[in-house]
């Protein structure tokens, strides 16, 4: 595959994971820090979605992953094709 057409595609991947994408807990993982809460930059408190095993449906999310990549254990990940803002 040309470099530029790999690039492409890779974008649109990633451009419809953001807009079908939701970031999704592994409860087992999570030791309630809170750092993915305090690092939100919407205020959400993802710490207790991660809690309760939920997506999160916050209408303020804006995909932006600061949670996923300050969580210490990797708990959050940002998972294409779930439902979001189902809970508007």
């Amino acid at each position: 595959m040309r470099p530029l057409k790999r690039l492409t595609s890779r974008e649109a991947s990633r451009r419809q994971a953001l807009a079908e994408g939701q970031v999704v807990p592994d409860p087992v993982r999570c030791i309630q820090c809170g750092i993915c809460s305090y690092n939100c930059p919407a205020d959400i408190d993802v710490r207790q979605f991660a809690w309760r095993g939920e997506p999160v449906t916050d209408h303020r999310c804006i995909l932006c992953g600061e949670c996923v990549a300050r969580c210490p254990r990797g708990t959050l990940r940002i998972q294409a094709g779930v439902p979001v803002r189902a809970a508007l």
